[in-house]
């Protein structure tokens, strides 16, 4: 029981890599709080995994993109448990497109979740943590933060931005005992990736190293590791989780 004690807080964790992470911080002893923006539904099936394998959780609905609404979530959550010592911000949108025909509009929504969302949630994380003089903030990057991919401008864009984040929360919070990473994660196998044909399965597949697609749990396992004490003496830093694909 790594996290015993700690709470966690998941933003997007309904689902997909953030309900992988939501289950393994929990079942390492943290009571772990499920962020949605609108699928209830969803959280509270999560909600009810993590306690029917003893763990304790709660589902909190709020939008990122929305400070007054971060802020009020993170306020009601330290009231209600006494604090908040981990923070997975997981929560994100792709919208892919070219360049030439991306919009304003998607580009404003793809920035605002992404960074302005991830920024919020640090910020409002940094006082209880303070608080407690521990801390660990975990972003969700990704690979193509790091490599780049024709058609995601953007989205790349968004993730390079949260790799620069936690470098400079990572110089800025160190004397509070307070690590900030980013987990960057590979192809993973999710409703996405299952949706692609054979064909293009296979394609991805063939850039990989280790010559599969990786699992939710993969991020998950990484994300319990920054956030333990096994991970005390890491920080700024961005962890790929790709089966080799980017190096």
């Amino acid at each position: 029981m790594k996290l015993q004690g700690k709470v966690a807080l998941i933003t997007g964790g309904s689902r997909g890599i953030g309900k992988a992470c939501a289950i393994q911080i929990a079942s390492q002893g943290a009571t772990t709080i499920i962020s949605y923006a609108s699928n209830r539904a969803a959280a509270d099936e999560t909600v009810a995994e993590i306690k029917a394998h003893g763990g304790q959780s709660e589902a909190i609905q709020f939008d990122v993109k929305d400070q007054a609404a971060v802020n009020a979530a993170f306020k009601q959550i330290t009231k209600a448990h006494g604090g908040l010592h981990i923070l997975v911000a997981n929560a994100g949108i792709s919208l892919d497109g070219l360049i030439m025909r991306y919009s304003e509009e998607d580009l404003e929504k793809i920035y605002r979740t992404n960074v302005f969302g991830s920024f919020y949630c640090a910020k409002a994380a940094v006082r209880p943590m303070m608080k407690s003089k521990w801390g660990r903030i975990i972003f969700m990057g990704s690979v193509v933060g790091e490599s780049g991919n024709a058609g995601q401008a953007a989205y790349s864009g968004t993730k390079a931005a949260l790799d620069g984040m936690a470098k400079s929360l990572a110089k800025e919070l160190a004397s509070r005992n307070i690590t900030v990473n980013v987990i960057a994660p590979g192809y993973i196998e999710t409703d996405m990736t299952n949706a692609l044909s054979e064909e293009q399965q296979e394609q991805i597949r063939s850039m990989i190293p280790l010559g599969n697609v990786g699992s939710p749990e993969d991020i998950a396992n990484a994300s319990v590791f920054l956030a333990s004490d096994d991970a005390k003496y890491i920080t700024g830093q961005v962890l790929n989780v790709n089966g080799g694909m980017y190096m």
